[in-house]
Formats: structure tokens, C-alpha cells, sequence
């Protein structure tokens, strides 16, 4: 019984400075420092976590498509997409040099997501991030389904293909 009640204090007092630390400030929020290892851990697992249980839209139709995957990387240009993510023989702009976390180079990481959890970041962006959710711009589904056909396709497009593609429908 004893044993508990020192549990149960411990707990009290971590608790409370817990709250101090946060609470009071103590915690710097500024996107120029790096997160303390155990918090940039925590937030990788909580985010990996949450795009799996709510990612449960099918593609629908064949991401394969040429078509698709043109009007997809046309959209991922004008949307934004390469100021923040770059793409094959495009700069990332100069501001996404200080985001923190860094956005990732999307073409190393596309093969290890589903399409359904590329479309359910797409449209539902991530807190904390700087990814925005471009469903809450009203931007459409079959739009956003292009995007996530181009994604699919991107460690294997050409500068020059990129160039072409990207180009202002006529």
C-alpha cells in the first residue's frame, strides 16, 4: 500500500512539473530548434499512427493512368506543391529551408505510403507541419486523386517530363 502511495505522488509531482515546463513557457515553440528527441518521436508515431487509422479512401480509378498522372503533376506545380516538396529539376523555395519539421522530399518516401494515405494528407494536411489541407480550400477529390497519381509516379519522372507536364493546361 505504501509502494502505491510513492507511485502515486511521483506521479503527482512529474505531473506538476510537466505542466510548469509547458505551461509556463519553459518550452521553446520556435521552429528554429529541433524538438527534444523523446517529442520528435513521439509526434512522428502519432502522426504515422493517425494517417493509418483515418486513410480509408480507394482510388477511384487506375492511378496508373497517363492522363491522370499529367493533370496530377499540373496540379502538384500549381498548387504549390514544389515550393515546399521540390520536384524533379524544380527548387524547392528558399523559405521551406526554415520549416520545422523540414517537409520531406517526397519522391523518397511516396513508395512507403498507400495511396490512400497520401490522398488523406493531401486533402487533410497535418498539424504542425506547414501541410496544408487543401480539402479545406474546396479543392476536389478527383483533383487531389491526380495529385496522388503523379505522387505515385514522381521517383521515376524526368526533369524534363516534369517541365512539360506542368505547364498550364491550354
Amino acid at each position: 500500500m505504501r509502494l502505491l502511495a510513492i507511485i502515486g505522488a511521483l506521479a503527482i509531482l512529474i505531473g506538476g512539473a510537466a505542466a510548469i515546463f509547458f505551461f509556463g513557457g519553459f518550452f521553446s515553440v520556435a521552429g528554429s530548434y529541433d524538438d527534444p528527441p523523446p517529442v520528435a518521436w513521439a509526434l512522428v508515431h502519432v502522426r504515422q499512427a493517425s494517417i493509418a487509422r483515418h486513410a480509408v479512401d480507394t482510388p477511384p480509378q487506375s492511378l496508373g493512368d497517363a492522363t491522370l498522372v499529367r493533370a496530377g503533376a499540373r496540379a502538384f506545380a500549381q498548387r504549390g506543391c514544389v515550393a515546399c516538396h521540390g520536384g524533379p529539376g524544380a527548387d524547392w523555395a528558399k523559405f521551406s529551408e526554415g520549416m520545422n519539421p523540414s517537409p520531406p522530399d517526397l519522391s523518397e518516401v511516396v513508395d512507403t505510403l498507400e495511396p490512400s494515405q497520401l490522398f488523406w494528407v493531401v486533402k487533410n494536411g497535418i498539424r504542425m507541419t506547414g501541410m496544408p489541407s487543401f480539402g479545406a480550400i474546396g479543392v476536389a477529390d478527383p483533383e487531389l486523386w491526380s495529385i496522388v497519381a503523379f505522387l505515385k509516379q514522381l521517383p521515376h519522372v524526368s526533369p524534363e517530363d516534369f517541365k512539360a507536364w506542368s505547364q498550364p493546361a491550354p
